[in-house]
């Protein structure tokens, strides 16, 4: 059965105008997401602030080039993943049309088995 890549894009400086309570209800509804998922559900994991991370490229000298920040500067950023187990596409966006999002929305990519 094909896995699914669920990622979940918000946009970070509107999730930080939102009050606690907001925050609280939105982990109940990934609780309750995954409570009524679980037999899909492979893994997934939230992420850290987009100021934490770091990206790496190729450089023309063959070596790599380091720098802070994400990949691609965009005002909605990935907040968070889930790796899902579906039938065909359209059970993975039944699936994902569940996840929830303050101030986004979500991607799915099929993932390559190796």
């Amino acid at each position: 059965m094909p896995n699914y890549l669920v990622m979940i894009y918000d946009n970070e400086a509107e999730l930080a105008t939102v009050d606690d309570a907001t925050i609280e209800r939105n982990h109940r509804r990934h609780g309750a997401f995954a409570q009524a998922n679980g037999g899909a559900l492979r893994g997934g994991a939230r992420l850290a602030d987009s100021g934490t991370a770091t990206s790496i490229r190729p450089a023309a000298d063959g070596g790599v080039t380091v720098t802070d920040g994400t990949f691609a500067e965009t005002k909605e950023v990935m907040g968070g993943f889930y790796i899902i187990e579906a039938d065909d596409l359209d059970q993975a966006i039944a699936i994902a049309s569940q996840v929830p999002s303050v101030s986004g929305g979500v991607e799915i990519r099929p993932i390559i088995p190796s």
